[in-house]
Protein backbone atom coordinates (compact mmCIF):
# COMPACT_ATOMS: atom_id res chain seq x y z
CA UNK A 1 0.00 0.00 0.00
CA UNK A 2 2.68 2.15 0.58
CA UNK A 3 4.00 1.95 -3.03
CA UNK A 4 0.99 2.81 -3.82
CA UNK A 5 -1.15 6.04 -4.37
CA UNK A 6 -0.69 8.53 -2.02
CA UNK A 7 -3.75 9.44 -1.97
CA UNK A 8 -6.18 6.50 -0.82
CA UNK A 9 -8.15 7.71 2.04
CA UNK A 10 -8.43 10.29 4.98
CA UNK A 11 -8.26 8.46 8.22
CA UNK A 12 -10.14 11.47 9.84
CA UNK A 13 -11.74 8.71 12.53
CA UNK A 14 -10.67 4.97 13.10
CA UNK A 15 -12.44 2.63 12.49
CA UNK A 16 -13.95 4.16 9.74
CA UNK A 17 -17.81 4.05 9.40
CA UNK A 18 -17.93 1.38 6.91
CA UNK A 19 -17.03 -1.17 9.39
CA UNK A 20 -19.83 -0.73 11.50
CA UNK A 21 -22.51 -3.16 11.32
CA UNK A 22 -26.02 -3.28 12.87
CA UNK A 23 -26.20 -3.92 17.09
CA UNK A 24 -28.19 -6.95 17.53
CA UNK A 25 -29.38 -6.59 20.68
CA UNK A 26 -29.32 -3.11 20.59
CA UNK A 27 -27.60 -1.76 23.59
CA UNK A 28 -28.86 0.60 26.06
CA UNK A 29 -27.14 3.77 26.15
CA UNK A 30 -27.40 3.70 29.93
CA UNK A 31 -25.44 0.33 29.95
CA UNK A 32 -22.81 2.18 26.94
CA UNK A 33 -21.92 4.84 28.89
CA UNK A 34 -21.32 3.02 32.24
CA UNK A 35 -18.30 3.57 33.94
CA UNK A 36 -16.80 6.15 31.11
CA UNK A 37 -15.41 8.98 32.35
CA UNK A 38 -17.94 11.78 31.36
CA UNK A 39 -15.96 14.64 32.79
CA UNK A 40 -14.28 15.51 29.56
CA UNK A 41 -16.25 14.93 26.88
CA UNK A 42 -17.00 16.22 23.25
CA UNK A 43 -19.92 17.33 21.85
CA UNK A 44 -21.26 16.89 18.19
CA UNK A 45 -24.15 17.48 16.30
CA UNK A 46 -25.08 16.74 13.15
CA UNK A 47 -26.93 18.76 10.60
CA UNK A 48 -27.54 16.74 7.35
CA UNK A 49 -28.80 19.68 5.20
CA UNK A 50 -27.22 22.22 2.40
CA UNK A 51 -27.96 24.43 -0.50
CA UNK A 52 -26.47 22.06 -2.59
CA UNK A 53 -23.84 18.96 -2.63
CA UNK A 54 -20.03 19.57 -4.04
CA UNK A 55 -19.33 17.53 -6.50
CA UNK A 56 -16.38 16.33 -4.65
CA UNK A 57 -18.83 15.28 -1.44
CA UNK A 58 -19.13 11.86 0.13
CA UNK A 59 -20.83 13.28 3.67
CA UNK A 60 -24.20 12.18 4.70
CA UNK A 61 -26.61 15.34 3.88
CA UNK A 62 -29.16 16.56 1.61
CA UNK A 63 -28.97 19.62 -0.30
CA UNK A 64 -32.28 22.51 -0.35
CA UNK A 65 -34.58 19.74 1.89
CA UNK A 66 -38.43 21.00 2.31
CA UNK A 67 -38.83 23.46 5.51
CA UNK A 68 -41.46 21.80 6.74
CA UNK A 69 -38.00 18.40 7.03
CA UNK A 70 -35.89 20.92 8.77
CA UNK A 71 -38.54 21.83 11.31
CA UNK A 72 -39.25 18.61 12.01
CA UNK A 73 -35.69 17.55 12.82
CA UNK A 74 -34.96 20.20 14.78
CA UNK A 75 -37.96 18.62 16.60
CA UNK A 76 -36.52 15.69 16.65
CA UNK A 77 -32.68 16.37 17.70
CA UNK A 78 -34.39 18.04 20.98
CA UNK A 79 -36.14 14.63 21.71
CA UNK A 80 -33.11 12.56 21.03
CA UNK A 81 -30.98 15.14 23.27
CA UNK A 82 -33.50 14.75 25.79
CA UNK A 83 -33.35 10.69 25.90
CA UNK A 84 -29.49 11.08 25.81
CA UNK A 85 -28.88 13.60 28.23
CA UNK A 86 -31.33 11.02 30.79
CA UNK A 87 -29.17 8.14 29.54
CA UNK A 88 -26.06 9.93 30.35
CA UNK A 89 -26.73 11.73 33.36
CA UNK A 90 -24.52 14.44 34.68
CA UNK A 91 -21.48 15.28 32.08
CA UNK A 92 -19.09 17.93 31.16
CA UNK A 93 -18.41 18.84 27.67
CA UNK A 94 -14.64 19.99 26.86
CA UNK A 95 -15.14 20.74 23.61
CA UNK A 96 -18.08 20.87 20.88
CA UNK A 97 -18.83 21.22 17.60
CA UNK A 98 -21.59 21.66 15.15
CA UNK A 99 -21.09 19.83 11.29
CA UNK A 100 -22.79 18.61 8.76
CA UNK A 101 -23.79 19.65 5.81
CA UNK A 102 -23.78 22.78 6.55
CA UNK A 103 -25.31 24.19 9.60
CA UNK A 104 -26.12 27.61 8.75
CA UNK A 105 -28.18 26.39 6.38
CA UNK A 106 -30.83 26.64 9.10
CA UNK A 107 -31.79 30.37 9.01
CA UNK A 108 -31.35 32.46 12.32
CA UNK A 109 -34.68 31.40 14.15
CA UNK A 110 -33.54 27.67 13.22
CA UNK A 111 -30.13 28.66 14.48
CA UNK A 112 -31.18 29.91 17.58
CA UNK A 113 -33.81 27.38 18.45
CA UNK A 114 -30.42 24.93 17.94
CA UNK A 115 -28.50 26.48 20.95
CA UNK A 116 -31.43 26.38 23.28
CA UNK A 117 -31.00 22.57 22.43
CA UNK A 118 -27.30 22.69 23.25
CA UNK A 119 -27.69 24.89 26.33
CA UNK A 120 -30.87 24.29 27.71
CA UNK A 121 -31.28 20.46 26.96
CA UNK A 122 -27.04 19.41 27.48
CA UNK A 123 -25.88 21.90 29.27
CA UNK A 124 -23.34 23.34 26.54
CA UNK A 125 -21.17 26.08 27.76
CA UNK A 126 -20.40 27.20 24.40
CA UNK A 127 -17.50 29.46 24.96
CA UNK A 128 -15.71 27.09 27.74
CA UNK A 129 -15.75 24.38 25.40
CA UNK A 130 -14.36 26.24 22.53
CA UNK A 131 -17.45 25.71 19.59
CA UNK A 132 -16.51 25.66 16.46
CA UNK A 133 -19.50 25.74 13.81
CA UNK A 134 -19.14 25.16 9.57
CA UNK A 135 -20.56 27.78 6.79
CA UNK A 136 -20.58 27.89 3.32
CA UNK A 137 -20.12 31.28 1.13
CA UNK A 138 -23.81 31.07 0.58
CA UNK A 139 -24.66 31.00 4.13
CA UNK A 140 -22.75 32.73 6.14
CA UNK A 141 -24.83 35.75 6.21
CA UNK A 142 -24.48 38.55 8.87
CA UNK A 143 -28.20 37.27 10.67
CA UNK A 144 -26.77 34.03 11.13
CA UNK A 145 -23.89 34.77 12.25
CA UNK A 146 -24.47 37.12 14.74
CA UNK A 147 -26.82 34.01 16.04
CA UNK A 148 -23.48 31.99 16.20
CA UNK A 149 -21.08 35.19 18.07
CA UNK A 150 -24.04 35.75 20.72
CA UNK A 151 -23.95 31.95 21.58
CA UNK A 152 -20.34 32.27 22.29
CA UNK A 153 -18.56 30.05 19.03
CA UNK A 154 -15.17 30.25 19.42
CA UNK A 155 -14.35 29.37 16.17
CA UNK A 156 -15.95 29.04 12.30
CA UNK A 157 -14.58 27.28 9.32
CA UNK A 158 -15.69 28.01 5.57
CA UNK A 159 -15.03 25.82 2.84
CA UNK A 160 -13.63 28.19 -0.31
CA UNK A 161 -11.77 25.40 -2.13
CA UNK A 162 -10.59 27.85 -4.78
CA UNK A 163 -11.19 31.73 -5.08
CA UNK A 164 -11.17 31.05 -8.46
CA UNK A 165 -14.97 30.85 -9.77
CA UNK A 166 -13.89 28.14 -13.03
CA UNK A 167 -12.30 25.98 -10.23
CA UNK A 168 -15.08 26.00 -7.91
CA UNK A 169 -17.33 25.06 -10.77
CA UNK A 170 -14.81 22.13 -12.14
CA UNK A 171 -15.12 20.75 -8.75
CA UNK A 172 -18.98 20.53 -8.56
CA UNK A 173 -19.59 23.53 -6.46
CA UNK A 174 -21.61 26.55 -8.15
CA UNK A 175 -20.07 29.34 -6.39
CA UNK A 176 -18.36 33.00 -7.48
CA UNK A 177 -16.53 34.87 -6.15
CA UNK A 178 -18.33 37.91 -5.09
CA UNK A 179 -20.23 35.64 -2.46
CA UNK A 180 -17.26 34.05 -0.75
CA UNK A 181 -15.55 37.49 -0.24
CA UNK A 182 -18.79 38.85 1.17
CA UNK A 183 -18.76 35.96 3.66
CA UNK A 184 -15.16 36.72 4.51
CA UNK A 185 -16.07 40.22 5.53
CA UNK A 186 -19.06 38.92 7.49
CA UNK A 187 -17.09 36.23 9.31
CA UNK A 188 -13.91 38.80 9.73
CA UNK A 189 -16.37 41.35 11.20
CA UNK A 190 -18.00 38.84 13.61
CA UNK A 191 -15.65 39.08 16.04
CA UNK A 192 -14.46 35.04 16.07
CA UNK A 193 -11.56 33.92 17.45
CA UNK A 194 -10.62 31.27 15.41
CA UNK A 195 -11.98 32.03 11.20
CA UNK A 196 -10.78 28.50 8.98
CA UNK A 197 -10.19 28.17 5.50
CA UNK A 198 -10.63 25.52 3.69
CA UNK A 199 -8.90 24.73 -0.33
CA UNK A 200 -8.70 21.86 -2.18
CA UNK A 201 -5.73 21.30 -4.63
CA UNK A 202 -6.10 18.85 -7.29
CA UNK A 203 -8.62 20.42 -9.22
CA UNK A 204 -9.13 19.77 -13.22
CA UNK A 205 -7.63 22.68 -14.44
CA UNK A 206 -5.85 23.90 -11.39
CA UNK A 207 -2.16 24.96 -12.08
CA UNK A 208 0.79 25.80 -9.73
CA UNK A 209 0.10 29.53 -10.49
CA UNK A 210 -4.03 28.97 -9.98
CA UNK A 211 -3.36 27.27 -6.52
CA UNK A 212 -1.00 30.20 -5.56
CA UNK A 213 -3.59 32.71 -6.29
CA UNK A 214 -5.80 30.89 -4.22
CA UNK A 215 -3.27 30.58 -1.30
CA UNK A 216 -2.23 34.24 -1.61
CA UNK A 217 -6.03 35.09 -1.81
CA UNK A 218 -6.74 33.02 1.48
CA UNK A 219 -3.84 34.77 3.67
CA UNK A 220 -4.64 38.13 2.54
CA UNK A 221 -7.47 37.97 5.09
CA UNK A 222 -5.51 36.19 7.85
CA UNK A 223 -7.18 33.16 8.86
CA UNK A 224 -6.45 31.73 12.26
CA UNK A 225 -6.00 28.43 10.65
CA UNK A 226 -6.38 27.25 6.83
CA UNK A 227 -6.65 23.31 5.97
CA UNK A 228 -5.54 22.08 2.74
CA UNK A 229 -7.44 19.18 1.02
CA UNK A 230 -6.60 16.88 -1.61
CA UNK A 231 -9.43 16.62 -4.01
CA UNK A 232 -11.09 12.95 -4.23
CA UNK A 233 -12.94 11.53 -6.26
CA UNK A 234 -15.57 8.85 -4.70
CA UNK A 235 -17.75 6.79 -5.72
CA UNK A 236 -21.76 7.89 -5.52
CA UNK A 237 -20.55 11.57 -5.76
CA UNK A 238 -20.99 14.04 -8.51
CA UNK A 239 -17.44 13.94 -9.58
CA UNK A 240 -17.33 10.10 -9.06
CA UNK A 241 -20.45 9.86 -11.94
CA UNK A 242 -18.89 11.76 -14.04
CA UNK A 243 -15.60 11.04 -13.99
CA UNK A 244 -14.75 7.63 -12.14
CA UNK A 245 -12.20 6.45 -9.58
CA UNK A 246 -9.37 4.77 -11.39
CA UNK A 247 -6.15 4.98 -10.20
CA UNK A 248 -4.08 7.62 -11.72
CA UNK A 249 -0.51 8.20 -11.28
CA UNK A 250 -0.19 11.32 -12.80
CA UNK A 251 -2.71 13.06 -11.25
CA UNK A 252 -1.24 11.90 -7.56
CA UNK A 253 2.21 13.18 -9.10
CA UNK A 254 0.33 16.63 -9.60
CA UNK A 255 -1.22 16.87 -6.03
CA UNK A 256 1.47 15.81 -4.12
CA UNK A 257 3.47 18.70 -6.00
CA UNK A 258 0.64 21.27 -5.51
CA UNK A 259 0.56 20.36 -1.86
CA UNK A 260 4.39 20.79 -0.90
CA UNK A 261 3.56 24.14 -2.75
CA UNK A 262 0.58 24.56 -0.22
CA UNK A 263 2.73 23.61 2.50
CA UNK A 264 6.14 25.72 1.87
CA UNK A 265 3.93 28.60 1.17
CA UNK A 266 2.00 28.46 4.63
CA UNK A 267 5.06 27.80 6.15
CA UNK A 268 6.90 30.67 4.81
CA UNK A 269 3.21 32.94 5.63
CA UNK A 270 4.01 32.02 9.44
CA UNK A 271 1.88 28.56 9.75
CA UNK A 272 2.82 26.00 11.85
CA UNK A 273 1.64 22.62 10.29
CA UNK A 274 -0.47 20.56 12.70
CA UNK A 275 -1.21 17.75 10.58
CA UNK A 276 -1.30 16.83 6.42
CA UNK A 277 -3.95 18.95 6.23
CA UNK A 278 -3.84 21.64 9.60
CA UNK A 279 -1.98 24.94 9.48
CA UNK A 280 -2.66 27.38 12.37
CA UNK A 281 -1.12 30.77 12.35
CA UNK A 282 2.20 30.72 14.48
CA UNK A 283 0.63 33.75 16.78
CA UNK A 284 -2.60 31.82 17.45
CA UNK A 285 -2.36 30.10 21.18
CA UNK A 286 -3.25 26.27 20.80
CA UNK A 287 -6.35 25.65 22.52
CA UNK A 288 -6.31 25.04 26.31
CA UNK A 289 -4.82 21.52 27.04
CA UNK A 290 -4.21 19.42 23.75
CA UNK A 291 -6.18 19.71 20.69
CA UNK A 292 -9.19 16.98 20.97
CA UNK A 293 -8.95 13.96 19.34
CA UNK A 294 -11.89 11.80 18.73
CA UNK A 295 -10.55 8.58 19.46
CA UNK A 296 -8.77 9.71 22.50
CA UNK A 297 -11.95 10.98 24.44
CA UNK A 298 -15.58 10.51 24.49
CA UNK A 299 -17.66 12.07 22.08
CA UNK A 300 -21.55 11.80 22.24
CA UNK A 301 -22.90 12.63 18.50
CA UNK A 302 -26.64 13.68 18.30
CA UNK A 303 -28.28 13.74 15.09
CA UNK A 304 -28.95 11.15 12.03
CA UNK A 305 -25.43 11.77 10.66
CA UNK A 306 -23.55 11.99 13.80
CA UNK A 307 -21.00 9.24 15.59
CA UNK A 308 -20.59 8.81 19.25
CA UNK A 309 -17.48 7.07 21.08
CA UNK A 310 -16.82 5.36 24.19
CA UNK A 311 -13.54 3.96 25.22
CA UNK A 312 -14.36 0.63 23.87
CA UNK A 313 -17.63 1.42 21.53
CA UNK A 314 -18.19 3.56 18.63
CA UNK A 315 -21.63 3.82 17.79
CA UNK A 316 -24.46 5.76 15.01
CA UNK A 317 -26.92 5.57 12.97
CA UNK A 318 -27.28 3.87 9.55
CA UNK A 319 -24.91 5.30 6.57
CA UNK A 320 -25.12 5.84 3.22
CA UNK A 321 -23.95 8.51 0.16
CA UNK A 322 -26.33 8.24 -2.23
CA UNK A 323 -29.25 10.81 -2.67
CA UNK A 324 -32.12 8.36 -2.13
CA UNK A 325 -30.54 6.24 1.04
CA UNK A 326 -29.73 10.17 2.50
CA UNK A 327 -33.51 10.95 2.43
CA UNK A 328 -34.30 7.49 3.54
CA UNK A 329 -32.52 7.60 6.87
CA UNK A 330 -33.24 10.87 7.37
CA UNK A 331 -37.30 10.39 7.47
CA UNK A 332 -36.50 7.36 9.61
CA UNK A 333 -34.30 9.61 11.87
CA UNK A 334 -37.36 12.10 12.47
CA UNK A 335 -40.21 9.55 12.21
CA UNK A 336 -38.41 7.72 15.69
CA UNK A 337 -40.08 7.25 18.44
CA UNK A 338 -38.03 8.92 21.63
CA UNK A 339 -37.24 5.44 23.26
CA UNK A 340 -35.52 4.48 20.54
CA UNK A 341 -32.96 7.55 20.96
CA UNK A 342 -31.59 5.26 24.50
CA UNK A 343 -29.88 2.94 22.83
CA UNK A 344 -26.75 2.50 20.17
CA UNK A 345 -28.17 0.65 16.76
CA UNK A 346 -24.77 0.64 14.36
CA UNK A 347 -21.38 0.26 15.91
CA UNK A 348 -17.83 -1.22 16.56
CA UNK A 349 -17.08 -3.01 19.25
CA UNK A 350 -13.10 -2.14 19.92
CA UNK A 351 -10.83 -4.73 21.69
CA UNK A 352 -7.73 -3.87 23.56
CA UNK A 353 -5.93 -4.42 20.25
CA UNK A 354 -8.21 -1.60 18.24
CA UNK A 355 -7.90 0.55 21.14
CA UNK A 356 -4.00 0.82 21.01
CA UNK A 357 -4.42 0.99 17.46
CA UNK A 358 -6.77 3.92 17.51
CA UNK A 359 -4.77 5.73 19.61
CA UNK A 360 -1.72 5.44 17.73
CA UNK A 361 -3.29 6.11 14.14
CA UNK A 362 -4.69 9.69 15.58
CA UNK A 363 -1.22 10.71 17.06
CA UNK A 364 0.86 9.21 14.68
CA UNK A 365 -0.93 11.38 11.67
CA UNK A 366 -0.50 14.62 14.19
CA UNK A 367 2.81 16.53 13.59
CA UNK A 368 3.66 16.03 16.72
CA UNK A 369 3.44 12.40 16.49
CA UNK A 370 3.43 9.39 19.32
CA UNK A 371 4.36 10.25 23.10
CA UNK A 372 6.23 6.62 23.54
CA UNK A 373 6.21 7.62 27.30
CA UNK A 374 2.17 8.14 27.32
CA UNK A 375 1.71 5.06 25.26
CA UNK A 376 3.54 2.92 27.90
CA UNK A 377 1.49 4.29 30.79
CA UNK A 378 -1.70 4.32 28.69
CA UNK A 379 -1.41 0.72 27.21
CA UNK A 380 1.41 -1.17 29.35
CA UNK A 381 3.80 -1.99 26.38
CA UNK A 382 5.91 -0.18 24.15
CA UNK A 383 4.63 1.32 20.81
CA UNK A 384 7.97 -0.56 19.00
CA UNK A 385 6.94 -3.98 20.63
CA UNK A 386 2.83 -3.77 19.88
CA UNK A 387 3.72 -2.12 16.10
CA UNK A 388 6.72 -3.47 14.69
CA UNK A 389 5.91 -3.01 11.28
CA UNK A 390 5.95 0.84 11.79
CA UNK A 391 10.20 0.13 11.27
CA UNK A 392 8.93 0.06 7.12
CA UNK A 393 7.94 4.38 7.83
CA UNK A 394 11.45 4.79 9.16
CA UNK A 395 13.35 2.89 6.50
CA UNK A 396 11.41 5.01 3.72
CA UNK A 397 12.40 8.29 5.76
CA UNK A 398 9.07 8.91 6.45
CA UNK A 399 9.16 8.52 10.21
CA UNK A 400 11.72 9.50 13.00
CA UNK A 401 12.38 9.69 16.92
CA UNK A 402 13.27 12.27 18.76
CA UNK A 403 13.20 13.76 21.84
CA UNK A 404 10.70 10.86 23.33
CA UNK A 405 8.48 10.82 20.19
CA UNK A 406 7.80 8.77 17.02
CA UNK A 407 6.91 11.80 14.82
CA UNK A 408 6.35 11.79 10.72
CA UNK A 409 8.53 13.64 8.99
CA UNK A 410 7.94 15.94 6.36
CA UNK A 411 7.42 13.44 3.37
CA UNK A 412 5.67 11.46 5.81
CA UNK A 413 3.04 13.82 6.73
CA UNK A 414 2.74 14.34 2.31
CA UNK A 415 2.12 10.33 2.34
CA UNK A 416 -0.31 10.58 5.28
CA UNK A 417 -3.16 9.44 3.35
CA UNK A 418 -1.41 6.04 2.08
CA UNK A 419 -0.17 5.48 5.73
CA UNK A 420 -3.50 5.63 7.65
CA UNK A 421 -4.93 3.30 5.60
CA UNK A 422 -1.88 0.91 5.66
CA UNK A 423 -1.99 1.33 9.63
CA UNK A 424 -5.90 -0.22 9.40
CA UNK A 425 -6.28 -3.64 11.11
CA UNK A 426 -7.32 -6.98 9.33
CA UNK A 427 -10.52 -7.51 11.01
CA UNK A 428 -11.61 -3.65 10.24
CA UNK A 429 -10.06 -3.43 6.75
CA UNK A 430 -12.36 -6.89 5.91
CA UNK A 431 -15.50 -5.15 7.48
CA UNK A 432 -15.06 -2.35 5.30
CA UNK A 433 -14.23 -4.23 2.33
CA UNK A 434 -17.55 -5.82 3.16
CA UNK A 435 -19.78 -2.72 3.37
CA UNK A 436 -22.32 -2.23 0.46
CA UNK A 437 -21.80 1.44 -1.15
CA UNK A 438 -25.50 3.22 -1.23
Amino acid sequence: MLDGSPYQGYLYAYPHKTAYRALRPRPALRDVWAGQDRDALFLYLHIPFCEMRCGFCNLFTRATPPAEQVSAYLRQLRVQAEQVAAALGPVRYARAAIGGGTPTYLDAAELAELFEITKGVLGLDAGAAGLSVETSPATATPDRLAVLAAHGTHRVSMGVQSFLDAEAHAAGRPQRRAEVDRALAAITGGGFAVRNLDLIYGIPGQTRDTWAYSLREALSWSPEEVYLYPLYVRPLTGLGRRHGDAPDPDWDRERLDLYRQGRDLLREAGYRQLSMRQFRRADVPDPDGADYCCQDDGMVGLGCGARSYTADLHYSFDYAVSVREVRAIIDDYISRPAADFGYAEFGFALDGAERRLRWLVKSLLRAEGVDLAGYADRFGGTVEQDFPHLAELAGRGWAAEADGRLALTDEGLAHGDAIGPWLVSGPVRDAMARAVLR
